[in-house]
Order: structure tokens, then C-alpha cells, then sequence
């Protein structure tokens, strides 16, 4: 049988930092710490591989597997001279999950495990300590409480703020032995009330319960919610991670913190962190309490009165500083490092490859480069492309007025304003209706994930820079701020208050999570400003990528955006959307409710002007670059009023009868619309629409190059085509009227190419290759005749697939290769058999998702257009999807 348990520690280890789909982050950052010889507690890694089979087995351990463990805990002893389950001399342990990819806070950990009766009196005699000794046992109790036997946190929390209040202790420092070993009894007698049983007693029992709750955590609720969230795999499970304890509530010389070797929001290359003294590791990662900082600078930087760790204990934060270089060069990335000091010794519990907010990440990459830590391609693959659209939203005007009512630690950059609420469900509900919300909480959990993704931003009253909701709030880009002392939250009233100001649920703030202001109301916002590393970032992505971006636009201030943002070229242009002016939808609806063609005409004759002005526009703007417009597609139903009063209204205004008005609405109306009369069957029905759109492009190119002296390149695009006649039929529309116009002396260069968004044009690809002149694969389409479904419909039971496993990701968020890009495949192949130069594209949301675009750059596409925000997105993906597969 396969190894399925290694050790570490002691500059000893079975794994190394390349064994982490193995091992876990954390197990492989763990061995390679030890093996480079930092000082790293010994312990041991159950592998990924083990989650499977725990659940294969009915959740339970296999015993093959329990026999690994008991033969590492030998090793474990011999090296750090404790026993575990030892009378005399007990080795207590911690238990802690570790998958390959970071998933901070969603997984289950359990703290001093070994502890009971006897060994926490041994505890006490060894340190001399009482007081420390029944913390410990109480903590464990507590964590165990929760994560093995599941009875809710809240239970312990509220047994133990009763004995405080009782006692007059206003925190857990005023509390002595006697208080803690009162509550150990406590916490007891609740244990055995909620379960029925008394607490387990002995260490091995404890173990493999505790080993078992911890994969199983890798199932709970907010673990699915992050995976989903975050595109990683049910299939990879996770390590277990069983490490002998240190102690920073060891009294006086001890502590605990979390530091990173750069700003997480800024990038600046100076330590930030955190830490507390006298304290356990939850107790900065759960923002129990608020820390301190690390260093004199940061301490003095935010006008703290409380010493930092520097000044308190100096020999240990200088082995902290020489680790956290050392730790930064080897990785070559900035380190986020969880440490314990136990009297005066400094002991790293993990590293890992720091979350950091897109501002950071941008300026930590080029920095890295400029330092000679990493080259350019891997500059740009340490950046998450979907990150940047944190950057190209809009910040707080700093010249608006604003009203600040209390202040926090800016803990995740960026504004956000929306209505308060205290609950993850009253966020993920606001979400669902359209509505914006900003979650406020004492402090945020685990459990609260899907409230955090959905919120605009995140308050909380508890916690530091390193807390739950700081750390995941960088990762998924939302705007933050923590510790807000003066913030009080009364859940029963729905209220809170910071200082004299007094809100309730529903009403709206502002947060700034980059000074960390409150603000009551909203405030107005402004356009961002990029940094020079961003543009140095994007000049190495243009030079490294394959394909080309262009953007989804058809407004002047759409493609103003896309262009600024380095679009090479509008991929899309839906020329419907410029229908639906007021001024304009006079003139569309008359020509749909004509009765001939040459009604028709006159009404389309009233169009044209207009569209000729839309297309100058776009042609001025991409200033010669290419620009696909496609041909009318909605049916024409859509562009009608349908209740009763709309209808008098509109037919008083165009002099028809009422009746005839609703006769035509009524013959137009389809069971099914999306596969009913639109795209390019509207041209083939009515081919003046299609003669007036091609005169209004090709007028405008003619216009442009005479007024510029720059040629246009239009690309006019046909949708939703089945067949090679098809295309012909309304290329020669278009072709005709070129010929109408060149017998003028206006000759323009064009395109003509098509949209291809069924699986019958896929099969009869090389059919419309033989006159196309470019393919763009339209993929929301083609998605939902794929799949056979409605994406505005699918919603409620695609969220049940995604669940169950029975689709890995929402295939109208990212492409689904299997079935969709099969189809692409096969239209690529047939097309380009046909003729080997043509341009084939994709225009449809996915032009705009990484993972998207990685398959794109497989398949050989030219070009991806998404929406003008996410064409940095696109740039950047595109350059690591040719470094992938160049690599």
C-alpha cells in the first residue's frame, strides 16, 4: 500500500514544497520549513488521497492507515521527549486541515489534544503554571466541543461571558487558575448535557475523532460554499495535519501572531502583521481579540498607543524578521507565516503564498521581478487575472462630502456602499432581489462565506488585519474594514451604533477599506486611477500573449472604456441596443407594425441617419482597428409595449387603430423566442433591414476615412446561422449595397463572417467557410442549445447540479469543455480545413473568464472579446494561458 502518512521536523522531512497535491499546502510548506531548517514543531501529514478513503470507508479511519499514525507519534516522541497519552510526560497535539489550495478559516482545527483529567494537572506541575494549564484544557474542550461533537460555539461562549459577569472579570486576563478550572468543570457538564455521554478521556479516542472531524470538515457547508466560489475541486480533498503543540499563553515571554512579508493591500516590502501576547493562534485568526502590531513603524504609521512586538520582545521579533526574508527569497513570493513564541522561542506553525489584494499583488509581481526573484512570465502568472476587477471600478471622490461617523483598520481595499445588514442570509438574500448590502458583524466566521461573497463589503467590530474577515475579504476583492472598537450591535434590534450615530438594518453606509472610514449614507464615486506597476504588468501580458482582445461595446463611452483599457478592437457590437432611445423607438416600432415593404423602407429610411452616426462613433474611436457589428438579432416582439395601456398609446402616436396595434403585438408574440423569429431570418424575411444596417456601416466607414484619412475596418457579422445558402443569401444583401455604392465612386474595405451560436452551424462549418470571412463563436447561445436550457430559467436547479457534483462549474460562467468546446472544436476544425487563415473569435461571456480564455488559446482562437471592464482581465489571462502552453 501506498505511504499515506509523512513526518516533519527536526530539519528532517519525508516531503518537500513540490508534494503539496500530496501533502496539502500546508503539510508541503511544513516538511520544505524543515528541511531548510527552520524551527518548525515535529508532526506528521495524513495525505490528500486518505480524504477519499475516509469517505469511501463509511467516515471512519482506515486501519492500515491508524497503524501509519501510531509508528509516526513513536517518531514524533523519540525527537521531541514526550509521549503521547503519557501519564507522566504527555505530548499534546494539534489537528489541522491542509489542502493544496489555500482555503483560510473553512476548515476545522483542534488545539492541545490530549488533555483530561490527569495529564492537564501534569501540565500545570511541568510549566509551573496552573493557570495556563486549565486555559488550555478549557480551549480544548471548547474547540473539541464544536468541531467533534458539534454543539455550537455559542453554547461555550455564553457559559463562559455568565461567569464572567457573575465574577466581575471584564476579560479572560483577569481570570485565575481557580476561574479556569471552574469553567473546565462547566464546560464539562455541558458536554456531557448536549451529548449524553461524558468527554472522552482518552488521547487516542480524541484523536482519531478529531482526525475524522477535520476531513469531514473538508464537506461542511462553507467548505463547498468557498470551493465553489473559488473553482477548486471536491475531488482533492484534504490532508489532515497532526503537529505537537507549542504554547503562546504560556504566560509572560510568549505569544501569537500572523505576519506578512509585504503589505497584503498595499505591496509595500515592509512586515505587517500582527500578534498577541499570551495568547493562542484563534485568537488572531478568529478576531476574538483585537492585536497589535508587529512593528514600531506600522504601530507608530497608525497612531497606536500599544506597544508592538518589536519593542516587547525584541530578540524574537529579529529571528522572526531574518525568517520571514529567508522564507520570501526560497518561495520567491511574499509569505503569509503564522508563528507561536513560547517563552522567548519562536516556532513557525505555517507558510504560505500570502492573499493580497489586486493592488498589491500587481506591485509585489513587478518588484519580485526587479529584484531578481522571479522573470517576467513569472511576474505575470502570479497574478490572479479576475483579481484586477477590483482595480477598474470606481473609488470614493475625494472632494464628495461624506459624513464619518467611526473609523477601523483598513483591512481590504476599496469603497463599497450598500444597506446594512447583520445577517449572511439577509446578504445573500439583498444580492438575490438586486439589492447592494454591507455585512456588519461582531466578527465574521466561517459559516458567514456565502455572506461575504455576496456583500458589497464587510464591517466588523472585532479583529485585526489578520483576522477571518480581513483575510478572506482580500481574497475575494470586497472592500473591508476591522476592528471598529466603537461599533455596538444589537442583533435583537437590528441596530448598531458608533458613537452618538444610531442605524438600523436597511439603512445605507459607506465603507473605505482603504483608510478604514465609516461613512452614514453614500458617497459619490470616480473613476480609478491605474499604477505604474499595472502598466508595466500589461505591457509584459501584451508582449507575451498570443491572441488578440477586443470588447463587447456599442455606446461611445463603452468603447471610450474598452479602448483605454487596451481593447485592440470591438469583438461585438449588438446593434440592437442602439434601438432602444426614445427617439429611435418611434422609428423601429413603426417599421414593425408596417404592412409592407415600402412602409417599411420609409421607416427604416428614418434609421438610418442614426445608425450611420452609432457606427462613425465606433469607427472613430478604435481608430482603424477592427470592429464587428452584428446585424439585428432580437425578435422583433421586443421592441413592442405589451400591456394595454403602452399599446393606445402607441398606436395614437403613429395614427393606427388600437386594435390592429394589438393584432400585430399578438402575431409576433412566440412560445419560445429564443429559437424563434431573430438573427439573420429577420433578414432573410426582411432583407431592408439588412440593406439599411449595411448601408449605415459602410457609409460611416466612408465618412470616417474621408475625415480622419485612417480606413475603418468593419466587420459585419450575421447571426444565428444554419447553413452555408443561409449566409450567402444575406452576405449578398450586404455585398449589393458595397456594389450600389462603389458604382458611386465610395468603395470601402469590409468583412463579412458570422456568429456561430447553433450546433448546426458548427456541423455545416465548413459549408459557411467557403464565403465567411471570420467566425465568432457566440457562446451564451451555443451554451444554451447545447445544454438545452434557458440561462435567464436555469438558476434555481443549476445551483442543485452544482451542488451534487453533477456539474463542475455553472457552464454560463465558464466554458464547459466537455460538451461546449467539443462543438468548438469541431466548427474550428471543419472551418479552417476550408480555409486555414480565417479568423475565428468568441464573443460571448466567456470572453471575459480565464478559465475560458485558457481553452481559447488551446483551441487556436485569433481573438476573445468580453465587456470593457474585463478586457485587462483578458489581457493578462491571455498571456498566461500562451505561457501555459508554451511552457
Amino acid at each position: 500500500m501506498a505511504k499515506s502518512v509523512y513526518i516533519f521536523g527536526d530539519g528532517i522531512a519525508d516531503g518537500d514544497a513540490t508534494m503539496r497535491n500530496l501533502l496539502g499546502g500546508k503539510g508541503a510548506n511544513l516538511a520544505e520549513m524543515s528541511r531548510i531548517g527552520l524551527p518548525v514543531p515535529p508532526g506528521l501529514t495524513i495525505t490528500t488521497d486518505i480524504c477519499a478513503r475516509f469517505y469511501a470507508n463509511s467516515e471512519k479511519l482506515p486501519e492500515p492507515v491508524k497503524d501509519e499514525v501510531l509508528s509516526a507519534l513513536r517518531v514524533l516522541a523519540e525527537r521531541t521527549g514526550r509521549i503521547f497519552g503519557d501519564g507522566t510526560n504527555p505530548l499534546l497535539l494539534s489537528v489541522r486541515s491542509g489542502a493544496r489550495a489555500s482555503m483560510p478559516g473553512m476548515m476545522d482545527t483542534i488545539l492541545n489534544l490530549g488533555l483530561n483529567q490527569s495529564s492537564v494537572e501534569v501540565l500545570a506541575r511541568l510549566s509551573g503554571d496552573a493557570r495556563f494549564a486549565y486555559d488550555s484544557y478549557r480551549r480544548f474542550l471548547q474547540m473539541y466541543g464544536n468541531v467533534v461533537l458539534e454543539i455550537e460555539h455559542a453554547r461555550f461562549e455564553e457559559a463562559l461571558d455568565r461567569y464572567r459577569h457573575e465574577h466581575g472579570h471584564g476579560s479572560d486576563a483577569d481570570m485565575a487558575a481557580e476561574d479556569w478550572k471552574t469553567i473546565v468543570a462547566t464546560f464539562l457538564e455541558l458536554i456531557e448535557r448536549e451529548t449524553g455521554t461524558p468527554f472522552p478521556q482518552d488521547p487516542h479516542e480524541q484523536l482519531w475523532n478529531a482526525i475524522g472531524a477535520v476531513f469531514r470538515s473538508w464537506m461542511s457547508e462553507r467548505a463547498i460554499t468557498y470551493r465553489r466560489l473559488n473553482g477548486i475541486p471536491e475531488s482533492w480533498g484534504t490532508a489532515v495535519n497532526v503537529q505537537a503543540m507549542v504554547f503562546g499563553n504560556m504566560g509572560d515571554g510568549s505569544a501569537t501572531g500572523v505576519v506578512f512579508t509585504r503589505n497584503p493591500s498595499t505591496g509595500e516590502k515592509a512586515l505587517f502583521g500582527e500578534y498577541l501576547e499570551n495568547a493562542q493562534g484563534e485568537d488572531v485568526v478568529a478576531g476574538i481579540r483585537t492585536p497589535r502590531h508587529i512593528s514600531t513603524a506600522s504601530r507608530k504609521a497608525a497612531g497606536a498607543a500599544e506597544l508592538s512586538m518589536q519593542e516587547t520582545m525584541a530578540d524574537a521579533f529579529a529571528e522572526l524578521e531574518r525568517v520571514a526574508g529567508l522564507l520570501e527569497r526560497h518561495f520567491a513570493d511574499m509569505q503569509d507565516i503564522e508563528f507561536t513564541v513560547e517563552r522567548g522561542k519562536l516556532w513557525l506553525l505555517q507558510t504560505r503564498a500570502g492573499k493580497r489584494s489586486a493592488r498589491a499583488a500587481i506591485r509585489i509581481a513587478v518588484e519580485l521581478e526587479r529584484e531578481g526573484l522571479i522573470d517576467k512570465a513569472g511576474a505575470l502568472m502570479r497574478v490572479d487575472p479576475e483579481s484586477l476587477a477590483q482595480l477598474l471600478h470606481p473609488m470614493l471622490d475625494p472632494a464628495a462630502p461624506r459624513n464619518v461617523i467611526g473609523r477601523g483598520l483598513p483591512a481590504s481595499p476599496g469603497a463599497a456602499a450598500g444597506e446594512i445588514v447583520f445577517t449572511a442570509a439577509d446578504a445573500e438574500r439583498l444580492r438575490s432581489e438586486g439589492r447592494d448590502a454591507v455585512l456588519v458583524r461582531q466578527e465574521t466566521s466561517p459559516e458567514d462565506i456565502g455572506g461575504m461573497n455576496a456583500a458589497t463589503g464587510i464591517l466588523t467590530a472585532r479583529g485585526g488585519m489578520t483576522s477571518h474577515a480581513a483575510v478572506v475579504a482580500r481574497g475575494m476583492g470586497k472592500p473591508c474594514i476591522c476592528g471598529v472598537d466603537a461599533l455596538k450591535i444589537d442583533l435583537a434590534a437590528e441596530t448598531l451604533s458608533i458613537g452618538s450615530a444610531v442605524l438600523k438594518r436597511g439603512d445605507r453606509i459607506t465603507i473605505d477599506g482603504s483608510t478604514g472610514d465609516v461613512m452614514a449614507g453614500n458617497v459619490e464615486t470616480i473613476d480609478p486611477e491605474m499604477s505604474p506597476e499595472f502598466r508595466v504588468l500589461m505591457e509584459w501580458a501584451d508582449g507575451r500573449r498570443r491572441m488578440r482582445v477586443r470588447a463587447n461595446a456599442e455606446t461611445r463611452r463603452d468603447a471610450e472604456i474598452a479602448r483605454d483599457l487596451g481593447a485592440e478592437g470591438i469583438g461585438l457590437a449588438r446593434t440592437e441596443h442602439m434601438f432602444f432611445e426614445p427617439e429611435r423607438i418611434v422609428a423601429i416600432r413603426r417599421m414593425i407594425l408596417a404592412t409592407d415593404e415600402a412602409s417599411r423602407e420609409a421607416a427604416l429610411a428614418a434609421l438610418l441617419p442614426e445608425q450611420r452616426r452609432d457606427f462613425i462613433d465606433l469607427f472613430e474611436i478604435m481608430r482603424g482597428r477592427p470592429v464587428t457589428i452584428r446585424l439585428l438579432d432580437p425578435p422583433l416582439h421586443e421592441f413592442l409595449p405589451h400591456g394595454s395601456r403602452e399599446i393606445a398609446e402607441l398606436a395614437h402616436s403613429l395614427g393606427l387603430p388600437v386594435a390592429s396595434v394589438e393584432a400585430r403585438v399578438q402575431s409576433l408574440s412566440e412560445v419560445n423566442p429564443m429559437l424563434g423569429f431573430r438573427g439573420c431570418r429577420l433578414g432573410v424575411a426582411y432583407p431592408e433591414i439588412t440593406r439599411m444596417q449595411a448601408r449605415a456601416i459602410l457609409e460611416a466607414a466612408a465618412e470616417v476615412e474621408r475625415t480622419t484619412g485612417t480606413a475603418p475596418a468593419p466587420e459585419i457579422m450575421v447571426p444565428l446561422v444554419i447553413s452555408g445558402d443561409e449566409f450567402k443569401d444575406i452576405k449578398k444583401i450586404v455585398d449589393d449595397v458595397a456594389a450600389d455604392m462603389a458604382a458611386t465612386g465610395l468603395n470601402v474595405t469590409y468583412s463579412v463572417g458570422t456568429m456561430i451560436e447553433l450546433p448546426r452551424a458548427v456541423l455545416k462549418a465548413d459549408e459557411i467557410a467557403e464565403t465567411a470571412e471570420f467566425f465568432s463563436f457566440g457562446t451564451n447561445d451555443l451554451t444554451q442549445t447545447c445544454f438545452g436550457l434557458s440561462r435567464d430559467d436555469a438558476g434555481p436547479f443549476l445551483e442543485h447540479y452544482l451542488r451534487k457534483g453533477l456539474i463542475e462549474r455553472d457552464p454560463f460562467a465558464s466554458l464547459d469543455v466537455g460538451g461546449v468546446g467539443e462543438l468548438m472544436e469541431i466548427g474550428i476544425g471543419r472551418g479552417r480545413k476550408v480555409n486555414p487563415e480565417l479568423k475565428i473569435g468568441i464573443c460571448g461571456e466567456h470572453g471575459g473568464d480565464p478559465a475560458s480564455i485558457f481553452y481559447c488559446e488551446k483551441v487556436g482562437l485569433s481573438y476573445v472579446s468580453c465587456s470593457p471592464y474585463r478586457v485587462p482581465i483578458a489581457r493578462l489571462a491571455a498571456a498566461q494561458a500562451t505561457i501555459s502552453r508554451l511552457s
